[in-house]
């Protein structure tokens, strides 16, 4: 892509709204996707919590997961902002399982891996899109 006078180039298909499909998004892409698909594999199979608790747990856990899927997916910067928020408290989660009951510990571990990779990612890409818009702004 070539530079016009005076401004960087734009990396291919990222814009004000939407970031772009670089090798480091799809990463934190495919951790997202990972994140939920273990916490349902999770709650439902490997380690059910009690049948009488089992929808309120579901909700509670993967409902904020399913709300941010479609906007991750869609390269939604905003959505990838308040998402590396919210994967904070899946870490916290990741590390009360990693120390706790020997059956749950490496589940409690693939948490951890997971809502790290996703918010390194996550971070590099809003930093990088924020550093290009800087230099837009003091080049123009």
């Amino acid at each position: 892509m070539k530079a016009v006078k005076g401004k960087p180039p734009a990396a291919a298909g990222e814009t004000a709204r939407e970031v772009a499909a670089s090798r480091l998004y799809w990463m934190a892409a495919g951790c997202y996707v990972a994140l939920t698909a273990l916490l349902f594999v999770w709650l439902i199979w490997l380690a059910p919590p009690p049948e009488s608790l089992r929808s309120p747990v579901l909700l509670i856990f993967l409902l904020p997961l399913v709300l941010g899927l479609r906007g991750v997916l869609h390269r939604r910067r905003y959505t990838l902002q308040w998402t590396g928020m919210l994967i904070l408290l899946y870490f916290i989660h990741g590390l009360l399982a990693a120390t706790g009951a020997a059956p749950q510990r490496w589940l409690g571990a693939a948490e951890i891996l997971l809502t790290l990779g996703y918010f390194s990612a996550v971070m590099l890409i809003l930093r990088r899109g924020k550093q290009r818009h800087k230099a837009g702004q003091s080049a123009g």
